[in-house]
């Protein structure tokens, strides 16, 4: 067992991985959206049950919410949320499910349909000023599916035009984050495919305009952590949204597919100063499927902090000692020897001296709130794509 330093510990309990809301409600494949017993029916069940995951963890004090999906009054949902102890975080918006958004909406020929796009996220500004959320995160499902099909350099033009509108109604406190996503819906061109997009972007935009980086939103065998060193190196990198995937945008439980991608994304992080950053937000992208979704969710931001704290364990000194004597093989050895330390039962021994459970998912598990929802949550419908 490895234990801790009191400046690891100190690192991890300052650790903070925002929900979303999303995640608490009903997903599937393309073929079907599947229910399960106890699903949130409002934007006030997912935040209760938002609200265990951080009991039982103490590393997800905040929750990102969707709009349309989460519309509600947004002044009693932020005081429903102080009062289960966490608070309303990131605001993201949709312009990929409404009809007039077919052939674009920040980058659509048609004036009349961009305006009502842009007009979306003023709305959606509006939702964070009654939040007190300060990140507006922006994907775009826009692009082409053939050659010729449409005027790539005007599309550009036409979303650093949007982007500016938006841009302007930030508040002093607020930030712009525009994720980015090689493909789908769009597969010929996507109008944001990558981070050097997403950048050119936002850096025309100004200082309040950041890259968002989903680490299932890239080209097979993409080295993610060189865009993540970049984008810090930039000071461009915004938030991240942490999930896994096997062959595209599968959105699983972070570090499921490839927990040793997850721990060197996390050593870049640390190595460029973005760990408890404040400007450097970590946020959880998944749906759950075939899981329960609360267990899903405890079980992410445990894998998260799991590896940050491997990650933490690199001997910086000793790995650059072998670096600069181009000591290969050291300089692995040195890497391998954090990722293969077993972290699991020092971080128990540790949320038990701070009054947690040594085991979050048990402790969840026998807790009986899921059975509890499962009864008291019927009739209504349930929260899921498109509520």
């Amino acid at each position: 067992m490895s234990s801790l330093s009191p400046s690891i510990l100190s690192e991890l309990e300052q650790q903070s991985i925002e929900l979303p809301s999303w995640a608490f409600g009903n997903s599937g494949t393309r073929f079907r959206v599947f229910g399960t017993p106890g699903t949130p029916r409002d934007p006030f069940e997912k935040i209760a049950d938002a609200a265990q995951v951080h009991a039982f963890t103490a590393l997800a004090p905040s929750v990102a919410l969707h709009i349309p999906w989460d519309m509600c009054d947004f002044g009693d949902l932020r005081r429903h949320a102080e009062d289960h102890g966490v608070r309303l975080g990131t605001i993201n918006s949709n312009t990929f499910q409404d009809e007039d958004y077919k052939f674009g909406a920040l980058t659509h020929e048609d004036d009349h349909v961009r305006r009502k796009a842009i007009d979306h996220h003023l709305a959606c500004i509006d939702v964070m000023d009654q939040t007190g959320s300060r990140d507006l995160k922006i994907w775009l499902a826009e692009g082409s599916n053939y050659p010729g099909q449409a005027d790539l350099r005007a599309r550009q033009d036409r979303l650093h035009d949007s982007l500016q509108r938006i841009y302007a109604r930030l508040g002093d406190d607020q930030r712009l984050v525009l994720e980015y996503k090689f493909f789908e819906p769009a597969f010929y061109h996507t109008d944001v495919p990558d981070w050097g997009t997403s950048y050119a972007q936002v850096a025309a935009l100004g200082d309040k305009a950041m890259v968002c980086l989903d680490t299932g939103h890239h080209a097979p065998g993409t080295n993610i952590e060189f865009i993540v060193m970049q984008l810090l190196r930039l000071g461009k990198l915004g938030s991240f949204d942490f999930n896994s995937r096997f062959y595209a945008d599968d959105d699983l439980i972070v570090g499921a597919a490839d927990p040793f991608q997850l721990f060197r994304i996390l050593f870049e992080v640390i190595r460029g100063d973005g760990l408890n950053n404040h400007d450097v937000a970590f946020m959880l992208d998944q749906c759950h499927n075939i899981e329960d979704k609360i267990p899903g969710q405890i079980r992410s931001v445990l894998n998260v902090q799991e590896m940050t704290a491997r990650a933490l364990l690199v001997d910086r000194d000793a790995l650059a000692a072998a670096q600069s004597a181009n000591d290969v093989l050291a300089a692995n050895a040195v890497f391998m020897d954090a990722f293969y330390t077993d972290v699991r039962p020092a971080l128990a021994s540790w949320r038990e001296s701070r009054g947690l459970s040594p085991d979050p998912m048990a402790a969840y598990l026998a807790s009986g709130y899921q059975q509890r929802i499962a009864v008291d949550r019927v009739g209504g419908t349930q929260a899921g794509w498109g509520a």
